[in-house]
């Protein structure tokens, strides 16, 4: 056990502070983690894991460990002086009303609605000029709020809805059938189904995706056989039909069907892993429909989004990086078949449809551009958006004369619009009232080169009129993987941070699919060590260009992000004051072994592989890289118990590693959220607390005795 205090002798650079000032210290006594003797054997190199033992999840000594953390980490947070002030000043912020865009079913507008500080969304509807009413409130699904609404989809009539709901935030979702109009429960409950939307057939039932439950813990053993099935109204899940995945030919970690538009065709998606598809259709107008290939390999992302009769159009990246639309006949949908109707361009294509036309919206530097096109492939025009920024919603049904969009930046909250397919003219539906002023801040980018040359774009964002003298307390942010796109939008914390005079960038990182696929792939296995360089290059830049320095610098990313953050601070722990990983993958060498893990390999690859691919994985991985003697910047390890996607051991092992060897007196520490899981669903009472504890613990141990801006909290509080 170590006793570690944070130094008293800190020089303070805080607003309206000239002279430097002693504090008391925070005293930390970590618990013991108990050690084991687990070794591991691969290509005849012997890998210890001492901390093996806080995988199992259901243990009395594991909850015990993970109580004696948060008791440690939660009496450290309690005595920072203005954690209170920034719980308060996110919660003021957070209370505006949050509209989401309305959409069309049946003789019923609906549109998701939080009053401000409710935990979950609210869905509400109206018929044309009706009155508003609840058709369904998440927030009464459990008295914690934990229990969310994680799906929602109508029947082609809008008669029929199911929606599925997640419990303490865990991936496994349950499924419920109601009629819209009386909105009673029709069936209730499915069960056990995971990583699956649900896609109605008719009136009588529908589709959805599931794993067999596995032996062990369900929260962390691994699944990896996907299954389509197909639930027939009035009948028991268990007579529910197999459509897909169910023989040994048929295997896929990834697998999900959605019936078109027109109710006339299935199309399924097979994977092994988070990026490349097969895909296949059936008719459902014929008897007994045949399963029919489109593509028979995993070499590309390639999805239907629209089909006129028997002629399918398809979005697709193969022989074509940045994505390109294609036709197809259904008679014979091969690729040797497919002709192009909107080419690949040099900049990422991401297409919709709706009203009659395509949508097509391209990142130019991350930034969105539209262009909407007939189904023949005509330009119609491009639509002139209402700044530099990232819009999203640009798609609805065929028939559909107007549709809502969204538009937002980091320095502006979402607003909405609606559109006209037929004039391109649009005017806003809806702006937040939010006690927040957009134009006080500014947003930059710039483009900075990474170890090895590459040009990486990066957006900077600040209040207007900060001088750039190192002093600024600045959050970088990063995520680096899986094709992902980090587009400008407007986040309640960082409009927070940045009151406080905090500087918050992101850059585009290889991994990421700001650039298609090349730039995904060069994130990707033996390249993966690109990401973490230009993450680095991107604290290097803000330091040299006097944004930020050391002093004042924290890194933060979730999920594939946390493991950023976490290879990050072990590689160039001088870099960084602050380290802020959440739901982190940290154990590179058992990433696979857990859940669906092992759908992630095309862009890890995994120990097994060859000696090569290990000693790769291994020469980065987190928790294989924290070292005794090292001293590592003040750490704050997020993480929630019920997380079944990046299972919580990883930070588990991660945060016993720091403890173990850290040799500064900055804190390793660990927030565990109980009845939470990897993000999505979160109430807003929980989130509003996290965020109160990791601005908290990044000021104080920037040396912060108050905060830089406590005016403007003062301002707010009168």
């Amino acid at each position: 056990m170590k006793n570690i205090s944070l130094l008293a002798a800190l020089v303070l650079f805080a607003a309206c502070k000239e002279e430097s000032k002693t504090r008391e210290p925070i005293t930390v006594n970590y618990p013991t983690t108990k050690k084991v003797d687990t070794v591991d054997n691969y290509f005849g190199t012997e890998v210890p894991d001492p901390y093996r033992w806080l995988e199992d999840d259901r243990s009395e000594e594991t909850e015990a460990w993970v109580k004696k953390q948060n008791t440690v980490t939660f009496g450290y947070l309690e005595k920072i002086p203005f954690r209170e002030d920034l719980k308060n000043r996110l919660e003021k912020l957070w209370n505006y009303e949050k509209v989401g865009s309305p959409f069309k079913e049946g003789d019923y507008t609906y549109y998701y609605k939080n009053n401000g500080l409710q935990n979950q969304y609210v869905v509400y509807r109206k018929k044309d000029n009706g009155e508003e009413e609840v058709f369904l409130d998440p927030n009464t699904f459990s008295e914690d709020g934990t229990t969310s609404l994680m799906g929602l989809s109508f029947t082609k009539d809008g008669s029929k809805a199911a929606y599925l709901i997640s419990e303490g935030g865990s991936d496994w979702r349950k499924g419920i059938v109601m009629d819209t109009e009386t909105m009673e429960i029709v069936e209730d409950t499915l069960v056990d189904i995971k990583f699956s939307g649900i896609s109605w057939k008719g009136n009588e039932g529908f589709y959805y995706s599931s794993y067999d439950k596995p032996e062990g813990s369900e929260l962390s053993a691994k699944t990896d056989q996907h299954k389509l099935y197909y639930h027939k109204l009035g009948t028991p899940q268990s007579e529910d039909k197999i459509i897909f995945g169910g023989t040994p030919e048929e295997k896929h970690r990834y697998v999900g069907g959605s019936v078109s538009e027109d109710q006339k065709y299935l199309f399924i998606t097979a994977s092994i892993s988070t990026s490349g598809n097969k895909l296949f259709m059936m008719d459902l107008s014929k008897e007994n429909p045949e399963l029919v290939t489109i593509l028979d390999d995993t070499d590309s992302d390639t999805y239907p989004i629209e089909n006129e009769g028997s002629k399918l159009y398809l979005v697709t990246d193969r022989d074509a990086p940045n994505k390109k639309v294609v036709t197809v006949d259904a008679s014979n949908p091969t690729p040797d078949n497919w002709k192009d109707l909107i080419p690949e361009t040099e900049n990422v294509l991401t297409a919709g449809t709706g009203g009659g036309y395509f949508f097509a919206e391209y990142m130019v530097d991350a930034i969105s551009k539209v262009l909407q096109y007939d189904y023949d492939g005509n330009l119609i025009r491009e639509v002139k958006l209402p700044g530099v920024g990232s819009a999203g919603g640009f798609g609805g049904k065929k028939e559909d004369k107007e549709f809502y969009f969204s538009f937002t930046n980091y320095n502006t909250p979402g607003s909405l619009y609606k559109y006209d397919v037929e004039t391109g003219e649009y005017e806003q539906y809806w702006k937040p009232q939010i006690d927040f002023n957009p134009d006080d801040y500014e947003s930059k980018q710039v483009f900075y080169n990474s170890k090895d040359g590459t040009k990486v774009p990066m957006i900077i964002t600040y209040k207007k009129g900060t001088e750039l003298n190192g002093k600024n307390p600045t959050i970088l942010y990063g995520y680096g993987g899986f094709n992902v796109s980090l587009t400008p939008s407007f986040s309640i914390v960082n409009a927070v941070w940045m009151e406080q005079g905090g500087v918050y960038a992101v850059p585009n990182l290889r991994g990421g699919g700001e650039y298609g696929k090349k730039w995904h792939d060069a994130g990707t296995k033996l390249q993966k060590q690109n990401v973490f360089d230009d993450f680095i290059a991107a604290a290097e830049y803000l330091i040299d260009n006097k944004y930020t320095s050391k002093e004042y610098l924290a890194i933060r990313g979730g999920s594939n992000g946390g493991l950023l953050v976490g290879a990050t601070m072990t590689q160039r722990p001088d870099l960084m004051q602050v380290a802020l990983p959440a739901v982190g993958v940290m154990d590179m060498l058992r990433y696979h072994t857990f859940t669906a893990g092992a759908g992630w390999a095309y862009d890890y690859g995994t120990s097994e592989d060859n000696e090569e691919m290990f000693n790769y994985i291994k020469a980065y991985s987190p928790v294989h890289n924290v070292k005794e003697g090292t001293t590592y910047p003040a750490t704050l390890v997020t993480t929630g118990d019920h997380d079944d996607r990046v299972v919580p051991a990883h930070s588990f092992k991660f945060a016993a590693e720091l403890q173990e060897k850290q040799a500064g007196d900055q804190p390793t520490l660990i927030r565990i959220e109980t009845n939470a899981g990897h993000g999505a669903g979160t109430p807003v009472s929980k989130t509003i607390e996290q965020y109160a504890d990791i601005f908290g613990f990044t000021f104080y141990n920037m040396g912060y005795d108050e905060l830089p801006n406590q005016a403007v909290l003062k301002e707010f509080k009168d």
